[in-house]
């Protein structure tokens, strides 16, 4: 039998100073038995950082969410899609192999990328130069321990403030608070 989902539920309200984006996202994040804390919340924090493109890539006229996640390889993990149905931002969370990048980069106007682990530097020296010519692409590295730190603040209910200044993030909660500046490597 195989093993079910762990439902989540956020209320995330975003204050981003640096591009005018004030809002308040009521999610429901599905945690693959599979997946970690610290991995889940990489990806609200990519849907954080990102949630302001949804009016610059749709002009409001979109939809800013979760894939289905690790079941499907085919789906981002967060995704601004318009409503003719095609994906302008594609997020992937974690460290995907060429093949699934390229795929991404055909499929969505943007794509970025979020490694978080102690071995992305290894997987971005053996990948850069394979992807090195996709226009479309960005990364972002989030250390290994910031991810630590936001896999603490995991709740089943969880009520957080994210407020992006100068290109920090500063998710909080009841649980405390976390600073996120991911490094751009490409």
């Amino acid at each position: 039998m195989a093993l079910k989902s762990t439902v989540y539920k956020a209320n995330l309200s975003i204050a981003d100073i640096d591009h005018s984006y004030y809002a308040d996202h009521n999610l429901t994040l599905a945690r693959h038995p599979s997946e970690t804390d610290d991995r889940m919340m990489i990806r609200l924090v990519a849907l954080a950082i990102n949630a302001w493109q949804l009016q610059a890539l749709c002009n409001g006229d979109g939809t800013l969410g979760f894939g289905i996640g690790l079941s499907d390889p085919d789906d981002p993990d967060v995704h601004i899609t318009d409503y003719t149905g095609q994906k302008r931002l594609w997020i992937e969370v974690g460290q995907p192999e060429e093949k699934p990048i390229n795929k991404a980069c055909n499929k969505s106007d943007h794509v970025i990328v979020y490694p978080f682990n102690h071995a992305a530097n290894v997987w971005w020296k053996g990948l850069e130069g394979k992807v090195n010519r996709q226009s479309k692409l960005q990364v972002h590295y989030i250390p290994s321990d910031v991810a630590q730190e936001l896999g603490n603040l995991a709740e089943r209910s969880m009520q957080l403030q994210a407020t992006i200044q100068e290109g920090q993030l500063t998710l909080s909660s009841d649980k405390g608070t976390v600073f996120v500046e991911p490094e751009r490597w490409k």
